[in-house]
This record gives structure tokens, C-alpha cells and sequence, in this order.
């Protein structure tokens, strides 16, 4: 199967991901299958659906006339069986439960095509675990959208053992035509990128407040006006070419452990920005421009913060 042949999708599941999942999809003029076993969950996807448009509009993302159609290209229904045999594409997205994971996919893999791609929202479970024993396995990936998936940008991509280089490409194709940014995984880890990183902010900040360290206020406002200026711009790893990788070495040895990678990287003079390279290599640029490069960008997103949050809770 080529990208041009996939005309027709199918998400499972009509809830917090799930709708609009399906409203990207016919955003992108697929015809989509959004299937619930809830008649009321699909009546309220449907406004969500059309709230969101209306708001994407208001940003000039989505052009107003074309709501309309947009939602028509969408069709809500509870009849899984006669959906999956026409379609090209399944993105799962039901409740993180494994055995209704692993039911679902059982009926998918009877009513689908045998090159139909078969892929999970799931971060949390180990859905190759789950599904080892379902046909055709080098079509089952997992497409891991972020909420709210109409307006976050990223998709992570993460293959099975094994799924097939084939069905890998066609999905990076895929989301680019969606136009989301494709993040793939080289093998299955347990939450991904995003989540395991996550998952670690998550268990310091519950630290704090269980240790009564700092409010939840203090914590929020903290990040904001830290991390949340800095990490749109440099991430988390070229954070560290800036800070120098000779002192992340040093803080890193100070606290009683190692980093290979670091190490190796500061006895060969890669320190970061300050030597041209270090997690990156800056391809000549002096330490003046990388430098000034992100100020300014700092500046920007600084100036945008101050003017439209206050940093203040929502």
C-alpha cells in the first residue's frame, strides 16, 4: 500500500482523543469512521468536534467554509464490523484497559484487510505485549497523539519488533500529510519519549507537595517562568549544550553517578555552544551567534508569556 491509497480511516473510540483524532484525519479530506459503542459519547464528539473547528477558525487554521464538510467527512457510528472491512488506516483510541484493547483488535484483525495498518493511541501499556498474538503483526504500530491532538503538533511513532519498515514509512507519510510533526522511536520503550520524561517532572513535583515544600502555585509559576520559556526553544538536550557539558559532568559526578555519553563527550573538547559542538554540532557557528541565536529567541517567547499569560493559573 502507497500513501496516495489510503483514502479511508477508522478510530476507535470517540472520546478525549479519539474525536479528534477523526477530526484531523477529515481535516485532511480522509474519509473517516469514528465508532463508539456509546451513542451519547458520538453525539458529544460531534460538538466537540465542531466546537474545536469553530476555535481552529478563529486562528485562521481552518477556513469557516469549510466546516461544513469537514464534519460531513465524518461519520459516527457504533457498527465496527462493516466499518473496518473498507478501510485503510485504524487508529485505536478506547480506554486504557488491555483486555478491551486486545478484544477490539481481535475483531479488527477478522473484519480488516490483512495490509490494513492497525494502530494504538496507547503509551501506557505495552500494546505489543498485548497484541503478540494477532495476525499479521508487521502492520501493528503504535500512533501516540497528545491532547489535545487537533492542536498539538507531534505524533509519536513507535514500531514493534515486528512491524515492518514499510508499514514504519507509510506512517511518517502519513502524519506528515497531516501535517504533524512525526517523532519515531527506533523500538518500544515502556510511555515513549514524552511520557517517560513526563512521568519523571511528575513524580518530583508530587514530591514537593507531599513533602509540603511548596504549594502547587509556587511549583507552577517555577516552571513557567523557567523551564516553560526556555524548553520551546532548546529542549532538553541542547539545554545542556548551553549549560556546558563539563559541568553537567561535574553536577552529574558531584551527585555520585555517571553519564558515559557526557564523559566521552567532554574528554573529546565537545562541551556544547562554548566549543561549536556537544549533543550538537553547530557547524562552525562561534559561541557569539549560537548564543545570540537563543537570546533572542528567549526574548520572544518571554515577551509572549509576559503579554498573554501573566504566568498566571488558567
Amino acid at each position: 500500500m502507497q500513501l496516495n491509497d489510503i483514502k479511508k480511516v477508522l478510530v476507535v473510540g470517540a472520546g478525549t482523543m479519539g474525536h479528534a483524532i477523526a477530526q484531523v484525519y477529515a481535516q485532511n479530506g480522509f474519509q473517516v469512521s469514528l465508532v463508539d459503542i456509546n451513542e451519547k459519547i458520538l453525539t458529544h464528539a460531534i460538538e466537540l468536534i465542531d466546537m474545536n473547528l469553530n476555535i481552529l477558525a478563529d486562528f485562521d487554521r481552518v477556513n469557516r467554509d469549510e466546516i461544513e464538510a469537514i464534519k460531513n467527512r465524518i461519520n459516527p457510528s457504533t457498527d465496527l464490523k462493516s466499518n473496518a472491512e473498507i478501510v485503510d488506516v485504524v487508529v485505536e483510541a478506547i480506554k486504557e484497559e488491555p483486555y478491551a484493547k486486545l478484544e477490539v483488535f481481535k475483531k479488527l484483525s477478522n473484519y480488516c484487510r490483512a495490509d490494513t495498518i492497525l494502530a494504538s493511541n496507547s503509551s501506557t501499556l505495552d500494546i505489543f505485549k498485548i497484541l503478540k498474538e494477532i495476525s499479521h503483526p508487521e502492520r501493528i504500530i503504535a500512533h501516540h497523539w497528545f491532547c489535545p491532538a487537533h492542536i498539538i503538533p507531534s505524533v509519536e511513532i513507535c514500531p514493534a519488533r515486528k512491524t515492518s519498515r514499510e508499514t514504519v514509512h507509510l506512517s511518517v507519510e502519513l502524519h506528515r500529510k497531516l501535517g504533524k510533526i512525526p517523532i519515531v522511536l527506533e523500538k518500544f520503550t515502556p510511555s515513549y519519549i514524552v511520557n517517560k520524561i513526563q512521568s519523571a517532572i511528575s513524580g518530583a513535583m508530587y514530591e514537593l507537595m507531599m513533602r509540603n515544600l511548596a504549594t502547587a502555585e509556587q511549583i507552577d509559576l517555577a516552571i513557567k517562568t523557567t523551564l516553560g520559556i526556555r524548553l520551546p526553544i532548546v529542549g532538553i538536550v541542547q539545554m545542556h549544550d548551553f549549560t556546558g557539558l563539563n559541568l553537567v559532568e561535574d553536577i552529574i559526578t558531584a551527585k555520585g553517578g555517571s553519564v558515559p555519553l557526557v564523559s566521552e563527550k567532554v574528554k573529546r573538547g565537545e562541551l556544547g555552544a562554548k566549543t561549536g559542538k556537544g549533543h550538537y554540532d553547530y557547524e562552525g557557528q562561534s559561541e557569539f551567534e549560537i548564543v545570540g541565536k537563543r537570546d533572542i529567541l528567549f526574548l520572544k517567547q518571554l515577551e509572549f508569556l509576559e503579554k498573554n499569560t501573566e504566568f498566571k493559573p488558567i
